[in-house]
């Protein structure tokens, strides 16, 4: 395909053995001609234990809007049920220290889940913006491979011209 060290030296600016994990691992796919691109949500699901999937579930249900008017109507419902129709027993009148207490141990509960998920979520940018690079690097070098064969193409083609043109200049001279 390319002179290696040569390629390496041009476009990268250094030795080869200079390069980087994934400089070299795109390298090599790159002469190998195979594709680098990968379904970055199947590798993460691959990967991802039960725990990380159950806290991203959370996460999602605890972060819409379906979570937050079904609690709201929750909370409305209790303190219509402890003050209107449990006038005189009550099992938590007001001030609701017993609904303060749940939404304590809830909060407690769902807030380290919901920064697992957001700490999986960076992993996943992280992995993301990886992969993006080693797609575009690849892109890159094929690129630039592209420009060296059109201009090795040229250059051929060039010579070519010029010995038809020194052959026709001596048959006209001669």
């Amino acid at each position: 395909m390319y002179n290696l060290p040569n390629f390496v030296h041009i476009h990268f600016g250094k030795s080869a053995d200079e390069l980087g994990d994934i400089e070299k691992r795109v390298l090599a796919k790159a002469h190998e001609r195979k594709i680098i691109s990968t379904d970055i949500n199947a590798a993460l699901k691959a990967e991802s234990t039960y725990g990380e999937r159950f806290a991203d579930s959370i996460a999602r249900v605890g972060g819409s809007w379906g979570f937050i008017l079904t609690f709201l109507a929750f909370l409305v419902f209790w303190c219509v049920v402890n003050t209107v129709v449990l006038l005189t027993r009550a099992f938590d009148p007001y001030p609701f220290i017993f609904l303060n207490l749940i939404l304590s141990m809830l909060a407690a509960i769902q807030a380290p889940i919901i920064m697992m998920s957001q700490n999986r979520q960076a992993e996943r940018d992280r992995f993301e913006a990886a992969k993006d690079y080693e797609v575009n690097l690849k892109a890159e070098l094929e690129v630039l491979s592209l420009h060296q064969k059109i201009d090795m193409s040229v250059l051929t083609e060039i010579a070519a011209l010029r010995a038809e043109i020194a052959q026709l200049s001596q048959k006209i001279s001669g």
